[in-house]
């Protein structure tokens, strides 16, 4: 048994692991695209997949399923195991991908989507299933809740089982983890066991604001945002940091005194996207935690609340660019992508980053060589940047909330191992900018000791 990386370790985009169960059979968990810097113009599948019998998908993010229409190009007839939830979302985000990356061609993508469809199979959480294997060789899966966003997974993998003493070897790979107390959907709790743990490291070098402090924070940028009716820009991924942001303004609308400005402030999702995920988000809440279910109960409604509006159509689009721009009305904007590598947000961007009375908020991750990175490092020195090859000077506010990242913080990562009954021997850390890599592998090293194999994955 071996792994092989072909994607993510020197970085946190393009996910793409191998595990080698023995010479005839390898299974992938995730293929997602490179963005940033990472991005390639060549996406097709440099990897063998002769052996390759099956894809096991973690979650739905365009970074860890980007990829698989390539795979399936390449002649990739095996089956995709992911979770229901994200068993629904997937055809969604592949369909927006090839829009977006690939063609506007409706046949190759009914095609595309055809296959995809064809071999998704959804498997519920904490249910064990069987990878087609080779030599007579058995080797087991069951995805666990990632806490991430919704139908994320962490996938537990029993290989090399003797049937006899029931003994094998377990390899865990962590997906993307969720951030603890993050609305919505509960946290992740750490496996019983691994042997052998892949574990990304997006934020292994810091730690998140608490839930309460993040809240206040996002509610002091507003209020001041808009208090020179200008409008807030968040740049949100379609899938759960725009549901999550829902959530938390829906509640300082419910919560604010009757009068207040809270209660006519214009929240407006400008996302096709998002709104085909947050009413997945609303089919599957079944999967949401305690405090959302009690919030339903009460007949309030997290996702679809009066302030909001949603903008469907590029004419719309543009309508709403253009309104905000001429009326000075106050409004907090939701688009995409959440790193501005394209989508909506960019438009705004362009037009709104030179008003003094604009805020960009961001509440998530920004990769190197993204926009987004751009914004946060030259924004509060008044810099510029390039958007569309137009100079954009910004006289924008910028404002980071790292508390509202969908990802485990230190904090969450150390807790996610010695969580653990039995800890792991070895462990892998991927998915994560180099200083972040090194800083939780210093971490581990200092919590588990010199016995566990601490080793930062490279390509």
């Amino acid at each position: 048994m071996k792994i092989l990386h072909h994607g993510a370790v020197n970085g946190v985009t393009g996910s793409c692991h191998e595990l080698v169960i023995n010479n005839k059979t390898s299974v992938l968990i995730d293929c997602g695209l490179f963005q940033g810097e990472d991005a390639k113009d060549d996406l097709s599948i440099e990897f063998d997949i002769a052996h390759i019998t099956a894809l096991i998908v973690t979650h739905c993010h365009i970074d860890h399923v980007g990829r698989i229409p390539y795979l399936l190009a390449a002649g990739f007839k095996g089956p995709i195991y992911t979770t229901p939830a994200s068993a629904s979302l997937l055809p969604l985000v592949i369909e927006d991908a090839l829009k977006v990356g690939v063609t506007r061609d409706i046949k190759i993508i009914n095609a595309c989507l055809s296959l995809l469809n064809k071999q998704v199979i959804a498997v519920n959480f904490n249910t064990w299933f069987e990878l087609p294997c080779a030599n007579k060789q058995i080797a087991k899966v069951r995805f666990q809740r990632a806490g991430h966003i919704l139908g994320s997974a962490y996938v537990e993998i029993d290989v090399g089982i003797n049937t006899k003493n029931n003994k094998s070897h377990r390899v865990v790979f962590s997906g993307d983890l969720g951030a603890p107390y993050t609305p919505l959907l509960p946290a992740p709790k750490p496996p019983h066991k691994a042997d052998t743990l892949v574990i990304e490291s997006t934020y292994g070098n810091k730690n998140h604001q608490g839930r309460k402090e993040r809240t206040q924070t996002l509610k002091n940028v507003i209020e001041r945002a808009v208090a020179d009716n200008g409008v807030v820009l968040v740049p949100a991924f379609s899938i759960g940091r725009t549901q999550e942001l829902l959530y938390e303004l829906e509640q300082l609308i419910h919560q604010s005194a009757k009068g207040s400005p809270w209660r006519s402030i214009h929240v407006i999702l400008d996302s096709p996207m998002a709104a085909n995920f947050t009413e997945q988000y609303i089919k599957f809440k079944h999967l949401w935690d305690a405090e959302a279910k009690r919030k339903v109960a009460k007949g309030r409604h997290p996702l679809d609340f009066e302030n909001l509006t949603t903008v469907d159509t590029h004419s719309e689009h543009i309508a709403i660019i253009n309104y905000l721009a001429s009326r000075q009305t106050p409004a907090i904007i939701l688009a995409a992508s959440g790193m501005c590598s394209g989508g909506r947000i960019v438009n705004y961007l362009e037009r709104f980053l030179p008003d003094k009375t604009t805020d960009v908020l961001f509440v998530g991750y920004q990769g190197r060589g993204t926009l987004g990175r751009d914004i946060q490092k030259y924004g509060p020195r008044n810099g510029y940047v390039f958007i569309n090859d137009t100079r954009i000077n910004i006289h924008a506010k910028i404002h980071t909330i790292s508390g509202y990242s969908a990802h485990a913080d230190q904090n969450g990562l150390v807790k996610f191992v010695t969580g653990m009954r039995k800890k792991p021997s070895h462990i892998k850390i991927v998915h994560g900018d180099d200083e972040a890599k090194r800083v939780l592998a210093s971490k581990y090293k200092e919590v588990l000791g010199s016995e566990v194999k601490i080793e930062i994955g490279k390509g």
